[in-house]
């Protein structure tokens, strides 16, 4: 039986001297201790639509369609795939975490039998593993997924976005933002402390370099209101001191929230944000409130400190938070994607059993589909999920039975 274990450790011990540039040539000499003879690295490139190939010298592949590809299910589905015509490859997700990095192919005569799955998988965790670790030394990464120049204010935001994905046993995390290379006022950020999921989504005023500035500034000011052990409501203030003081003619929206993965305690700050939605068993049952405070660098307009919003999140609830730029986009006849398309989007995702990554991808796939690929604004979206291995010891203490108000149906577009 091929051990995947040996070709593992061999990369592990080659790697740490090589730069990203010796990655593709590194992976390849790898290949024999699987019993195949080559390996090839896909990248996703920034949109998220096609898989371009991460090549060492003498090697050649074209780029693969993420819609239209055998490699490109591997990535949509996150399984192993392989092809009945062409069975001497195996397409296997490249994943960190559960954060999808493209797809690994392994040539092999053998790749029909099931049993290279596990030695492959093995593989793509220690490649994964080492993509992230060498990126930082050299551009060559950077450089394979970009397919269009990147605009300075878009490379000031993804340079301080965290990971899209993150999971945990019971909670997971995904994000994904449009347009990818002239992007300047969205902006998120989240961190895992103890028991605490600690969660940002700004929208800042303005766009190119101003915006993008002022988004750097914010979460910034974020993350130190967080580290410093400020609680919510005064990393809100916190946050707009900052904003009114260094820019005085600006503003942000913002959706703060704080989730209790031992209880479901989801507890929120909306400061001029578009309303999250809840989802249950599939539905969105009803958007959370808006605004409970001004947004971001405005709060001297008011007397009153920001209001949190506390919900206790049944085991399996999604909460789906996203800037305007999503239901503002356009089609030919002027009408807005809005609220409606929004809700039926992401129930269909649900009801198709689509990991929440691949349904964050295809919502802004089809966003910029509806305005022709032409955002006016950025369109960020982000996806909250909450599955406890077990229901919390006292969860039921804190959470009245369903009723008709619990369950109003399907959120329509006027429910603000």
């Amino acid at each position: 039986m091929v051990d995947g274990g040996d070709a593992a450790r061999w990369l592990q011990l080659h790697a740490p001297r090589g730069g990203p540039d010796e990655l593709a040539l590194l992976v390849t000499r790898a290949a024999p201790a699987v019993g195949a003879t080559e390996i090839v690295i896909y990248l996703a490139d920034y949109t998220q639509s096609s898989l371009v190939p991460l090549l060492g010298a003498g090697q050649t592949r074209d780029e693969l369609m993420i819609e239209t590809t055998l490699a490109g299910r591997a990535f949509t589905s996150v399984e192993v795939q392989r092809a009945t015509d062409n069975p001497d490859r195996l397409w296997v997700p490249l994943l960190l975490g559960c954060e999808r990095l493209g797809v690994l192919e392994v040539v092999s005569p053998a790749a029909g039998d099931p049993a290279l799955d596990r030695p492959a998988w093995e593989i793509a965790v220690n490649v994964a593993q080492l993509l992230v670790n060498r990126r930082l030394y050299g551009d060559v990464v950077e450089r394979m997924r970009r397919r269009l120049p990147m605009q300075v204010a878009a490379e000031i935001v993804w340079g301080l976005l965290p990971p899209l994905t993150f999971a945990t046993d019971d909670l997971v995390i995904t994000a994904i933002l449009e347009p990818c290379y002239d992007v300047g006022g969205d902006i998120f950020d989240y961190a895992l402390n103890d028991d605490v999921l600690s969660v940002g989504l700004f929208d800042t005023c303005g766009h190119g370099i101003k915006a993008s500035a002022l988004a750097s500034l914010v979460v910034s000011a974020y993350r130190n209101a967080r580290r410093t052990g400020l609680d919510l409501i005064d990393t809100a203030i916190s946050i707009d001191r900052w904003v009114r003081s260094e820019h005085p003619n600006y503003f942000a929206t913002a959706l703060l929230a704080e989730l209790d993965r031992r209880t479901g305690r989801l507890r929120i700050i909306n400061a001029g944000h578009p309303g999250a939605l809840l989802l249950r068993d599939g539905k969105a049952i009803r958007a959370l409130p808006g605004p409970t405070a001004l947004p971001l660098g405005l709060g001297h307009l008011s007397g009153k400190r920001p209001r949190v919003h506390e919900e206790a999140l049944h085991p399996g609830d999604r909460v789906l938070a996203y800037t305007d730029g999503i239901t503002d986009a356009r089609g030919d006849d002027g009408e807005r994607f809005g609220r409606d398309r929004l809700v039926d989007f992401v129930e269909r995702a649900l009801n198709d059993a689509l990991p929440s990554p691949e349904t964050m991808r295809r919502l802004v796939r089809a966003v910029l589909t509806y305005q022709q690929d032409q955002l006016d604004d950025d369109a960020t979206a982000l996806f909250l999920e909450w599955q406890p291995p077990h229901p919390p010891w006292g969860h039921l203490e804190h959470v009245t039975a369903p009723d008709s108000r619990d369950h109003p149906g399907p959120v329509a577009a006027s429910e603000v």
